[in-house]
């Protein structure tokens, strides 16, 4: 294989000759090998948004050269266009902070820029991976603002699909709302409800987690860019950092602002702490939604079968005609998976020392994985299950019907101790808690339907 030579402090390291990365790319490469998975593409996204930025601002107050700050805006755009991808690749656990991909998104752009000012790879007396392109920055500052930039991305592509599905459990409802079913508690028999007053219920809880989630832009969008090294802003211009976050509001499209303390900004990890807390707890939610739908299409014999999910795949290899809810237990999966993530999340986030937190390659990547996995997930499981769910109405009415509860419509008209008594001989009888009531002769036909009219049962009132 072509190489070239490059050095760096350490001395010289050869250099696969195509490759846009540099010498302290290489090094990472050589100390790294540890998983093979690279940095998330909107990860590399928005590490290249900060140098753009960056060489914009640097330009505008005179401290880069226009014709060099134009070569890395240039260069940065073919990258966000999805060129020269396969350039990035230190391995996702790297040294702390994150130096190294930052070195990695510096060399890449400053080679290509070099040869976009018709030089050649390496030449960094043209463009500069450290003096230029990382002009007024460090890792220090520039990785947690990446992070924030990734989240608000990652964000902002999973609200549509949580609102998507708190619609498709919205029209569930609706479609439901005559559906009569007998409720549970403890999973035995409870008061009667209607179908869709269980998925009005589901779909309540996806809106409100959609809003908690929502409510953790609003941290990620506070930039420590230009606190440098430790928070002082050290080597940057007085007007460095307004400028900075303006112009990264213009290359993202987000809206950014500096943050109120630079120095918090850095040592602290609460807005991906919340961000993580907010998945997590929607993640924890959803598991106990899809197991009710597990639970509610168990069966098709044996089980409750009050719903039945499309059959997407056999659903065994030697069990002929059996159907799994396959869709519900990827869901599951993933929502366990989700749970770990945050975990790790958490236990990098209190491991910060002083003025920084060297745990964030770890924090972003699972933060953008987890993020990732259950838009992907939650899209998939949303078509190709809750949105063709069907309800057996007359299992659901069947069972409605046989529950001894609605014996609780009794209680203000002969009391509880009675009511106990007959729903005590109706489970003991095999009757129903009608015909048990028939047959003492406690109430007139007329009023017996009446008081215990299942639809009524499911409203409020005596």
């Amino acid at each position: 294989m072509k190489t070239r030579i490059e050095k760096d402090s350490l001395g010289e390291i050869n250099i696969p000759f195509e490759s846009y990365y540099g010498v302290q790319t290489q090094r990472a490469v050589h100390n790294f090998p540890v998983s093979g998975w690279k940095a998330h593409p909107v990860m590399v996204d928005a590490y290249v948004y900060i140098k753009k930025a960056a060489a914009i601002t640097n330009s505008e107050l005179g401290l880069l050269n226009k014709k060099i700050a134009g070569a890395i805006v240039k260069a940065a755009d073919e990258v966000l266009d999805g060129k020269h991808r396969d350039h990035f690749v230190v391995d996702v656990y790297q040294a702390g902070a994150g130096t190294s991909h930052n070195m990695n998104t510096n060399e890449v752009l400053a080679n290509r820029g070099i040869e976009l000012l018709g030089g050649k790879r390496g030449d960094y007396s043209i463009i500069n991976p450290n003096d230029h392109v990382n002009m007024a920055q460090s890792t220090n500052d520039t990785f947690p603002t990446a992070m924030r930039l990734a989240s608000l991305i990652m964000v902002k592509r999973l609200l549509p699909v949580i609102n998507k599905f708190r619609k498709t459990l919205e029209k569930k409802s609706r479609e439901f709302s005559k559906v009569i079913k007998s409720g549970r508690t403890h999973l035995q028999d409870a008061a009667p409800i209607t179908l869709g007053q269980e998925f009005e219920g589901y779909a309540e809880i996806v809106s409100r987690h959609y809003d908690l989630i929502s409510v953790t832009q609003k941290h990620l969008a506070e930039l420590g860019i230009g606190g440098t090294a430790v928070g002082t802003g050290l080597n940057t211009h007085a007007k460095y950092r307004p400028l900075m976050a303006k112009n990264l509001s213009k290359v993202t499209g987000l809206k950014l602002k500096p943050a109120k303390n630079y120095f918090e900004a850095m040592q602290s990890m609460l807005p991906f702490m919340e961000l993580s807390s907010a998945i997590n707890n929607f993640a924890i939610d959803m598991t106990k939604i899809t197991n009710d739908l597990r639970l509610l299409a168990s069966g098709p014999t044996t089980g409750f079968a009050e719903i039945i999910m499309p059959a997407v795949q056999p659903g065994s290899s030697i069990m002929p005609g059996k159907v799994n809810p396959s869709m519900a237990e990827m869901m599951n999966q993933v929502l366990y998976q989700v749970m770990g993530n945050n975990h790790t999340v958490m236990m990098c986030s209190q491991a910060g020392q002083l003025e920084l937190n060297v745990m964030m390659p770890v924090m972003i990547f699972n933060i953008v994985w987890m993020v990732e996995i259950l838009k992907n997930a939650l899209n998939v499981f949303d078509d190709n299950c809750v949105a063709g769910l069907i309800a057996d109405e007359k299992k659901c009415r069947d069972y409605a019907e046989k529950s001894i509860s609605i014996v609780t419509a009794l209680n203000p008209i002969i009391g509880y101790a009675r009511a106990a008594e007959i729903a005590k001989e109706s489970v003991k009888t095999h009757r129903s808690i009608m015909d048990v009531i028939r047959s003492k002769n406690i109430m007139p036909e007329k009023e017996l339907n009446k008081v215990l009219n299942l639809m009524k049962l499911t409203k409020p009132g005596l």
